[in-house]
């Protein structure tokens, strides 16, 4: 029977289906409708109809197809090596954005984080590959870090404990330009004199001087109790806060609470007794620091970046890729390769004339 092209997107309608639609066009139209609204009804367009009724069907798809290769398509090997490495335990967790980085680090270059989630796609492995959960009004003021060591973030999160409605207390320090977390504890209650021994304890092992350093928190009432605040003025640290009840004005310890809570060892039941509870924040700092690579720092570890290991990192990368792209340039079709180049400066709630959103990222 023959065809003609007609509809949306030139899709092939059969001959008695144009007799169909005909039909039921010139009856709407008859009985007082607009030519063009019962068209979009029935799914084609007003000139569709029109050639049809001026008999200009066609017998055969005329339309064209390009048969010619992809000369920079991938072969099946490479995909297969791509399909195994997505799934290997080490890989198992992680999404191509950090599966990539690894991947150069070793000296190794299968393909572009696209390509990786096109033939994850293909192969129907696209999925979730880890756990996926009065006072000052003014906005503070922006701080700028260009270096470490210079503006801390601080927090406390509730963990969860046996005792309904009882809680344990992570308090949690983060440098904001490494993201290397540079202290915690956790206590069976919020106390600032628990928070002043922390703050304490870092500036001791961080070799932190009088004036060097800005401390952000909330305006929870360990983060302006006495004991901290004479600490703190003992240290010589300065203070920043957030305004109330607004938890984008500390995105770095927000951003921070969730990874923590969302990795994929957080258990799914309360820690049974405050030593489970450190102990496993413990095993996460020392992953976080030295094994996570923040996609914020151009996929570095934390302790990497506060270091000034960084640069050295993302250097060999280049190179690796560099040299991938000598041996098959047509994988690249002219395309430039990735932005390697260590991230500068780091803002902690900044203006707008200052605002970047990849010097701002805070997860």
């Amino acid at each position: 029977m023959p065809s003609d092209l007609g509809g949306k997107g030139g899709r092939l309608i059969a001959y008695s289906d144009r007799q169909h639609y005909s039909a039921l066009i010139d009856e709407a139209v008859d009985n007082g409708a607009r030519q063009k609204l019962a068209c979009e009804l029935v799914g084609i367009s007003a000139r569709t109809y029109q050639r049809w009724n001026r008999g200009e069907g066609l017998s055969e798809d005329l339309r064209l197809h390009n048969t010619a290769p992809v000369h920079n398509q991938l072969s099946e090997a490479i995909k297969q090596e791509i399909i195994t490495v997505i799934n290997k335990p080490e890989y198992s967790a992680l999404t191509p954005h950090q599966i990539v980085p690894r991947l150069l680090d070793l000296g190794c270059y299968l393909a572009s984080e696209s390509t990786f989630y096109r033939v994850m796609k293909a192969h129907n492995q696209l999925k979730h590959r880890a756990k996926g959960a009065a006072g000052q009004h003014n906005k503070p003021q922006s701080l700028k870090a260009t270096q470490a060591n210079q503006i801390y973030s601080w927090d406390i999160t509730y963990l969860l404990s046996p005792v309904k409605g009882q809680y344990f207390y992570l308090y949690m320090v983060m440098d904001i330009y490494s993201r290397k977390i540079v202290g915690w504890q956790v206590h069976d209650a919020e106390s600032s004199a628990h928070a002043a021994d922390l703050i304490e304890d870092i500036a001791r092992r961080e070799n932190i001087d009088k004036k060097q350093l800005v401390i952000h928190s909330d305006n929870g009432s360990p983060m302006k109790g006495a004991t901290l605040r004479a600490k703190l003025v003992d240290l010589d640290i300065a203070t920043s806060f957030s305004r109330p009840r607004v938890s984008n004005d500390n995105p770095y310890s927000e951003s921070l609470f969730k990874t923590v809570k969302y990795h994929h060892t957080f258990p799914e039941n309360p820690f049974k007794t405050l030593s489970e509870a450190r102990n496993w924040v413990e095993a996460f700092v020392c992953w976080f620091n030295n094994e996570h690579q923040h996609s914020a720092l151009k996929f570095v570890t934390p302790n990497q970046r506060h270091n000034g290991l960084d640069s050295a990192v993302l250097e060999k990368r280049k190179r690796v890729i560099e040299q991938a792209k000598r041996d098959n340039p047509e994988r690249w079709n002219g395309r430039q390769t990735r932005n390697l180049t260590p991230i500068g400066h780091v803002y902690l709630n900044p203006d707008k004339e200052n605002f970047n959103t990849t010097e701002c990222q805070a997860a």
